[in-house]
């Protein structure tokens, strides 16, 4: 038997979770791989559907956005919480609630070192490699 992860994932409003998923986000993106702060907030928060990921003990850990197109994106996990399903939940959460908002497919700009973990979860690769805030980055599809 699997042991019970020591996390939730649940959905929520920006306009109440924003300190902790900004928090998550500058640590990931803006402090780890030195995306310019201007690029990471684009100003798309409020119309988007947030997922966060919380330690047993209420710590915000992670988290991922999916945007009013299908686009998902912002995907963010705290180092210390990597490779333990968190990302895996965080994903599921979102595609969960595309699914429930009627989208057939979602999409997404992954960063080519995640793109075999997008695939693992039914992505397929669509275009060829580019950059995108100075990291190469590969368009993924999945039907829902």
């Amino acid at each position: 038997m699997t042991p019970a992860p020591d996390f939730r994932v649940r959905l929520a409003d920006w306009r109440d979770a924003s300190p902790v998923l900004s928090r998550i986000r500058t640590t990931v993106f803006v402090g780890e791989q030195n995306v310019p702060p201007e690029i990471e907030i684009d100003g798309r928060d409020p119309e988007c559907v947030h997922a966060l990921a919380e330690s047993a003990s209420g710590e915000a850990i992670g988290t991922g956005r999916l945007m009013p197109d299908g686009r998902i994106g912002r995907m963010a996990v705290l180092a210390p919480w990597r490779s333990r399903g968190v990302g895996a939940a965080l994903l599921e959460a979102l595609m969960a609630e595309a699914r429930r908002r009627g989208f057939r497919e979602v999409y997404l700009h992954a960063q080519s070192g995640a793109k075999n973990f997008y695939l693992r979860h039914g992505y397929a690769i669509e275009g060829e490699e580019y950059l995108e805030a100075g990291i190469p980055h590969i368009g993924m599809r999945a039907r829902l």
